[in-house]
């Protein structure tokens, strides 16, 4: 499965770590995802999404249709 957001769209960081040599290896910074089970109450029941922490911080403090309508999105787009 995508490392993905399905609401922001927030993928893995890609760098190097720096040892003190300076010795450089790959490395993947993952965001971290959670299946998360929110309930909307116009549609009168819930959605489970594949989201950040940090959205899901954002959608309980503004609410998932307005944190759908910052991104451009609908209810249709994610379910």
């Amino acid at each position: 499965m995508a490392q993905k957001d399905m609401i922001t769209g927030t993928k893995p960081l890609v760098g190097n770590h720096v040892s003190h040599a300076n010795n450089k290896v790959k490395r993947r910074q993952n965001p971290n995802l959670q299946w998360k089970k929110i309930y909307v109450p116009e549609l009168d029941r819930s959605i489970r999404l594949r989201i950040t922490m940090r959205t899901y911080r954002t959608i309980t403090k503004k609410g998932l249709l307005a944190v759908l309508k910052d991104n451009g999105l609908t209810l249709k787009d994610v379910t």
